[in-house]
């Protein structure tokens, strides 16, 4: 893979990537500014997308139709979904899926498909890198949707019905445009909150840690693929 593009959907989840990838180009398009840099061989772009689906959504076709990447890897933050999951794991998407949305729209109407799997290849390389960082990781589900998941309650109802290990609000889209594009993609998230009544007080807390740390591992992926 020569091209990988890195979308990620806050500021803070990706400042440290581009502090350690200075000097960028800088392309605006669309509405979004995609920094272009040359890393350990490869070309790297990276963007903010902005939070929720059709935010991502956009920012991913932009992506592709104008830089043509070999995979898509959706970096940042989650809430964790899963009892063994704990704040600062990392969770890496074997697929992605909204939970807030009925599937039956998805898989009996165009693109007939409701859960997006990621790529082997890249699940294998995250895993890889966590494992030489000494970085607990599971691969798993990751669910999204248009809110903040901050209660027990909202929670237990998520878990309960679809079993993922994290929610966020974007890597459904991502993987959802990927799947259209026949591209191959994963979302590598690092757990800043646990999703539940607690969850707003953890994410104010550990949200730098946490995009700090999925940063490099985002990063250091690029070099193995």
């Amino acid at each position: 893979m020569n091209t990988i593009g890195i979308i990620g959907a806050m500021p803070s989840e990706l400042a440290d990537i581009r502090n350690m990838l200075d000097k960028a180009e800088i392309k605006r398009i669309s509405g979004f500014d995609f920094y272009i840099n040359e890393y350990k061989g490869k070309k790297v772009i990276n963007a903010c997308c902005g939070i929720a689906k059709v935010n991502a959504a956009l920012c991913t076709q932009v992506l592709i139709d104008n830089f043509a990447p070999d995979a898509i890897i959706n970096t940042g933050i989650a809430g964790g979904m899963n009892t063994d999951v704990k704040v600062c794991d990392v969770v890496i998407s074997t697929e992605v899926l909204p939970h807030d949305l009925d599937l039956h729209f998805l898989n009996d109407y165009p693109p007939y498909c409701g859960i997006f799997k990621a790529d082997e290849k890249l699940i294998e390389a995250a895993e890889k890198i966590c494992g030489e960082f000494g970085i607990n990781s599971f691969r798993g589900r990751i669910v999204s949707g248009e809110a903040f998941i901050s209660s027990n309650e909202v929670k237990a109802e998520i878990q309960q019905r679809l079993n993922p290990y994290a929610v966020d609000m974007e890597s459904a889209a991502v993987g959802h445009c990927c799947y259209l594009n026949e591209m191959p993609y994963v979302s590598v998230r690092c757990i800043s909150d646990n999703a539940d009544d607690e969850g707003a007080m953890s994410f104010d807390e550990f949200e730098k840690i946490a995009a700090k740390r999925v940063a490099e591992i985002v990063l250091e992926m690029c070099t193995v693929l």
